[in-house]
């Protein structure tokens, strides 16, 4: 297969113009054929602008009330117990010494109310709606800056066994795009993200289905699972 057949199965495998059998082949390739996992990676470079040109669709209120419902079923984290009531040592007036139990434990109520969603929770610089190929949303990511985000799933997706989800972001053309981190099922976790710079309104996000350890090449190589624009939060 010449450079130019390559890149042209490339293109329209990135494109999703392969059928069923051709695009299952393609996917199993790209574990054993470094080959071909770089010319994918190469496509989906090449066809960024279309993603980054695309226009945003904002979803029906019904949609945004179904995913405000969900994020709000999510259980705070549990705080373990507050410690004993210390000795006259941990006095707050001794330079040095930690804070009296009480005040500690005022301190673990308050995160507590963070956690359950309430009073001083730290707000997210973006939120971006990641919807499948069918428009319907699939999960919900929230890029806090600097090295934290956060992703929710308020739909079920299969994943075969040998395939593990990868989450993307797209900081500017000139960085590509860049791994957010590798997921273990579909409940909300905590995104293994690198520092990068401040999240922006319209930046995008996806989920794609990579080789079980990751994409091969460093950039997206699986089949696209769900992408969205983020949003910026009002006061951020």
């Amino acid at each position: 297969m010449t450079q130019d057949t390559l890149d042209a199965r490339a293109d329209a495998f990135v494109l999703g113009l392969l059928d069923d059998a051709q695009e299952a082949e393609a996917e199993a390739a790209l574990i054993a054929d470094a080959t071909w996992a770089a010319a994918v990676a190469r496509a989906r470079d090449r066809l960024l602008p279309l993603d980054m040109t695309a226009e945003e669709h904002p979803g029906a209120e019904a949609l945004w009330e179904g995913i405000r419902a969900r994020l709000a079923a999510s259980q705070p984290i549990p705080l373990p117990a507050p410690n004993p009531v210390p000795t006259a040592a941990n006095s707050p007036r001794r330079p040095g010494r930690m804070l009296p139990s009480g005040i500690a434990a005022a301190i673990g109520i308050l995160a507590g109310a963070v956690l359950g969603g309430s009073w001083f929770a730290p707000e997210p610089v973006v939120i971006a709606v990641l919807l499948d190929n069918a428009g319907a949303p699939t999960a919900v990511v929230e890029d806090y800056g600097g090295a934290d985000a956060r992703i929710r799933f308020v739909n079920g997706v299969e994943v075969p066994q040998d395939r593990q989800m990868q989450v993307w972001t797209l900081p500017s053309a000139e960085m590509g795009p860049i791994s957010l981190g590798l997921l273990t099922g579909t409940g909300t976790a905590d995104l293994d993200a690198p520092r990068l710079p401040e999240p922006a309104d319209g930046q995008l996000y996806e989920i794609t289905l990579e080789p079980r350890g990751g994409s091969p090449t460093g950039r997206p190589t699986g089949a696209i699972l769900a992408k969205g624009l983020a949003a910026r939060q009002e006061g951020i």
